[in-house]
């Protein structure tokens, strides 16, 4: 797979991703569109640019491991999977689909590629903790990344796999924590207010970084930066929900609700014009 190096590259590939999770929930009829896109730009950046990873050997035993906690926006990593060679882009749309492979969370059993099966939050990062301690002790020198949800931090069980995270002072964990302030239910100001966010990680004895999760210099140069850090590090990866979808951003609303025909196209149009002022720039 070839490394995409250039800012504008990346663009028009998390451009690409955020069609394929349009088309993708559209033909399925279900599934969460705004925190998909919103991550659109930080599995491009993951997959493209920084993971060690090999689409021919999912299980290269040197790879980076990847968790998605918050299993939900797998429509996002499922796209990345699929444009940086995986499976066939086709497959993208069997989503949601009775024997499907893609299913409506991720399922390892059914894609060797995912490290985990994630559905109920809370969950991913104290798997991710145990995963690189594994890795600590077997002296293993691969990098652990958890994806997860601001959402999910309602839950103790993350707090308990901060907790022991810095006990066991796991300096190949890095922690995106998808900041794009929206949960099912609501906003997360109003459901279960979880400021000062940075403050609480660091102090559990993290490092804390904070990113604009669209911004691909910000994304690349701060996670090559927490990878020389000796203890565990959260990115706060603050980013617009439905990004890219002008009636879709900010809206709780599209947390789990599927876009029907005319939304869809009206969503594919959006996105293909900022693709052709992509192009317009990189000509």
């Amino acid at each position: 797979m070839k490394k995409l190096t250039n800012v504008l590259d990346l663009q028009l590939m998390a451009n690409q991703i955020r069609q394929d999770i349009i088309t993708m929930l559209y033909h399925a009829g279900s599934g969460h569109p705004a925190g998909s896109l919103g991550m659109a730009d930080v599995f491009t950046a993951l997959y493209f640019h920084l993971l060690r990873h090999d689409p021919k050997k999912p299980l290269w035993k040197n790879r980076d491991r990847l968790i998605l906690s918050n299993g939900h926006i797998c429509p996002a990593r499922y796209a990345a999977l699929a444009r940086s060679g995986y499976f066939p882009v086709k497959e993208l749309l069997t989503l949601r689909k009775l024997n499907s492979r893609l299913q409506g969370h991720p399922s390892r059993v059914d894609l060797p590629a995912l490290e985990l099966s994630t559905a109920s939050l809370g969950q991913g990062l104290g798997v991710a903790v145990g995963m690189a301690l594994a890795a600590k002790l077997n002296k293993q020198k691969h990098t652990i990344y958890c994806l997860s949800s601001d959402g999910e931090h309602d839950e103790g069980s993350t707090w308990e796999a901060i907790n022991a995270a810095a006990k066991w002072k796991l300096n190949n964990l890095i922690n995106i924590l998808d900041r794009n302030n929206i949960q099912i239910s609501g906003y997360t100001k109003d459901v279960w207010p979880l400021e000062p966010l940075k403050e609480k990680y660091r102090s559990f004895n993290w490092k804390v970084f904070e990113i604009n999760a669209h911004d691909f210099r910000q994304i690349i140069s701060t996670i090559k930066k927490a990878k020389k850090i000796n203890q565990p590090v959260c990115i706060l990866a603050y980013n617009i929900p439905g990004k890219g979808v002008s009636f879709m951003e900010n809206k709780f609303e599209w947390h789990g609700q599927a876009p029907k025909k005319e939304q869809a196209l009206q969503a594919l149009l959006e996105l293909q014009r900022e693709r052709k002022r992509l192009l317009r720039r990189k000509a």
